[in-house]
């Protein structure tokens, strides 16, 4: 496991995992937020934002944590592992809100980005298992076809991962993702 992409819906715990992993096998961890916005919630360009994954991508050892779907084949071509952090919606939209409120007016996404509520983002979050979850499980299937699932059907509630090795460890929620002797790395 040398290149890992946490995807999932937002207030899905995506950067906090992704940071706990980083401790765990010691790779180094990319949160796209802080990448892609810039002072005052400007986006970056699509051209621009696509180069720029595109040489995150291309260097040898990464967890990168962040959805993006007009990008999800750049980081699922490199990926040796697609971990998709699904927890209920009910979950992922207290989160965001309770971000929102410890955070408000900090920036935790990226500089020059303060905490703000954003109806927009909340419909998101909840149309996130009818829109962007679909469109997710297509790319998986688009530009990962080399994956093999962990063996159990995951719920709502569980981490899915895919990957590339022989035998992908089975792993079926955050929690144990962390605690579980076989999500630590092999030296």
């Amino acid at each position: 496991m040398k290149r890992v992409a946490v995807v999932g819906s937002g207030g899905a715990g995506k950067s906090t995992f992704a940071r706990a992993l980083g401790v765990a096998t010691h790779l180094p961890v990319i949160h796209l937020d802080e990448f892609y916005w810039h002072p005052g919630w400007i986006e970056t360009p699509r051209d621009e934002w696509r180069t720029v994954q595109g040489a995150m991508a291309a260097r040898d050892e990464w967890i990168i944590e962040g959805n993006y779907r007009n990008t999800y084949d750049i980081r699922f071509d490199r990926a040796d592992t697609v971990i998709v952090l699904a927890p209920a919606r009910r979950i992922c939209i207290y989160r965001a809100l309770k971000r929102v409120i410890k955070n408000w007016h900090r920036p935790t996404q990226a500089p020059g980005c303060p905490e703000h509520f954003d109806w927009s983002f909340l419909m998101w979050l909840w149309r996130f298992p009818y829109d962007a979850r679909p469109q997710l499980d297509e790319a998986l299937a688009r530009e990962w076809d080399r994956a093999t699932r962990d063996g159990s059907q995951p719920c709502l509630d569980e981490l899915e991962v895919w990957s590339s090795e022989p035998e992908p460890r089975n792993v079926t929620s955050r929690s144990k993702a962390l605690s579980t002797p076989s999500m630590r790395p092999s030296m």
